[in-house]
């Protein structure tokens, strides 16, 4: 019997923005039914890595794929859905009109799922307030609904909680264990460390485009005898001693 292909596979990729290497031969998998966290440093190749997914950013070479599809590609876009840090909304239409277009896109035609996630992130009262009005907030609730509402097996998260309130991101989190139980997966990539221990599964921690560590948070606290993975992060990347350096410096000053 053949082996069911995982939901997002990277291997080896190389992604350059001129002579600058942003992701330097990065491999990995995302399992069915899990919330991998993809981490690193400022300038890491996280963004780069999961726009490459859907295509907005170019490979130089390797290969992605997605259910065993090679992406980016109209194959697996259905299969995805994509919460940017920059959320690609356009700001000339009201959130209505933005679902309905993503709706036409999708080919989606109950919006049942879709009205129940409006009233879960209270954006009722906005739905015809044009979104370059909107809060940060309320634009990021935009994007995640949009992200959501034709029910992705994949949902690709860079920053996903940027502006939300804390009711919101309580929702979100809940939406995302209910995700994975019912076996979808998540990748998703933060800056924030206690976030990530709490809601992923596995991390893969990248730095320079390379992966420099990978595993469940136990593992790597273990490997390391690191009390938490900001201590696991800081050592991964080498930046452990520099933060040290710089307290000293300021405690002397």
């Amino acid at each position: 019997m053949s082996s069911v292909p995982p939901p997002l596979e990277v291997d080896s990729l190389l992604v350059k923005y001129g002579d600058k290497v942003a992701v330097n031969y990065l491999s990995f998998k995302v399992k069915r039914g899990e919330v991998y966290g993809l981490l690193g440093p400022n300038g890491a190749g996280k963004s780069s890595t999961l726009k490459s997914v859907v295509g907005l950013v170019p490979k130089e070479s390797g290969s992605i794929r997605v259910y065993g599809k090679e992406a980016p590609s109209k194959d697996v876009m259905n299969d995805i859905g994509v919460v940017l840090e920059s959320p690609a909304v356009f700001d000339v239409l009201t959130p209505m009109e933005f679902f309905e277009f993503v709706a036409s896109v999708r080919g989606l035609k109950d919006m049942g799922w879709v009205k129940g996630l409006v009233e879960a992130f209270e954006l009722t009262e906005f739905l015809k307030t044009p979104i370059a009005s909107l809060s940060m907030g309320n634009k990021q609730k935009v994007a995640v609904i949009a992200a959501m509402m034709h029910k992705p097996k994949l949902l690709l998260l860079d920053e996903p909680f940027n502006g939300l309130d804390v009711k919101s991101v309580r929702i979100f989190k809940e939406l995302l264990r209910m995700h994975v139980s019912a076996g979808g997966s998540v990748i998703f990539s933060t800056h924030i460390m206690d976030v990530a221990e709490k809601i992923c599964d596995r991390v893969g921690i990248i730095n320079e485009g390379k992966m420099v560590a990978e595993g469940t948070v136990g593992e790597l606290r273990a490997k390391v005898q690191a009390a938490s993975l900001e201590d696991v992060f800081l050592k991964a990347t080498q930046e452990e001693e520099e933060v040290k350096s710089i307290l000293n410096g300021l405690a002397s000053s």
